[in-house]
């Protein structure tokens, strides 16, 4: 199976979904993580062309742990737009190219415009891809495929619908997340968050909730033709 996780910016999978992808690679099935903006806002003191730069190789970095494939939209931070028509391009390509059979994205209510708008610009391109005069040097892909939201930060507003066991990836989760150094630094030297902490934390929330000592939660898209008799989720 191919799996496509599209996330935000470099580390928001790693957040959000690591452990499972971790456990798809795990079970033999192929997965590649997609984020759309570069992440070159996301620091104060270093500047934005280098930052870009940095995020770029840390996400590589967190790929190469989960044993997946990292391709970057480069998208500038704030400036992603669903009905931005070069992105939905580019994104349709990623889907072609990867032929995915199951996609995660952000929630699409999210802390802020950036995820909200991935997660709507995922649930389009996924549709468009099936298009075959849209971006027509690449064939269209043969199926609207289901999509799984993963959870918000710590949870807020989520309520899944599906649980994943990431027990016995709770580490690889933790060790892929600590390759964002530009931004566990960071948020542990300038908001006094321990973020490898606070993500450890919400895994064993949802584990809890799920009777297993680390989890993450999901939901599925619940809109024809993206339904299937098929467990999807590892």
């Amino acid at each position: 199976m191919n799996v496509l996780a599209i996330g935000c910016h470099p580390d928001d999978l790693e957040i959000g979904c690591a452990g499972t992808l971790a456990k798809y690679v795990k079970l033999g099935h192929k997965v590649t993580m997609c984020h759309v903006a570069n992440g070159n806002l996301g620091h104060a003191v270093i500047e934005m062309d280098e930052l870009r730069e940095i995020r770029t190789k840390e996400a590589e970095e967190a790929a190469a742990v989960i044993g997946a494939d990292s391709i970057n939209i480069d998208v500038g931070d704030m400036c992603v737009d669903a009905g931005d028509q070069n992105a939905l391009h580019e994104m349709i390509r990623v889907i072609r190219d990867t032929k995915p059979d199951v996609i995660i994205t952000h929630n699409p209510d999210d802390y802020m415009r950036d995820h909200m708008e991935t997660s709507q610009l995922a649930y389009n391109a996924s549709f468009g891809s099936s298009v075959p005069h849209l971006v027509r040097e690449a064939p269209p892909h043969g199926k609207i495929v289901p999509i799984y939201y993963m959870d918000t930060l710590a949870g807020v507003g989520f309520i899944p619908t599906e649980y994943v066991d990431i027990t016995n990836e709770i580490e690889q989760k933790l060790e892929a997340l600590n390759c964002h150094q530009s931004q566990i630094k960071w948020m542990k030297d300038h908001d006094k968050i321990d973020f490898l902490d606070f993500v450890r934390t919400c895994s064993k929330y949802r584990g809890l909730q799920a009777s297993v000592p680390y989890a993450e939660g999901f939901r599925q898209y619940l809109g024809w033709p993206r339904l299937t008799t098929q467990r999807l989720l590892p």
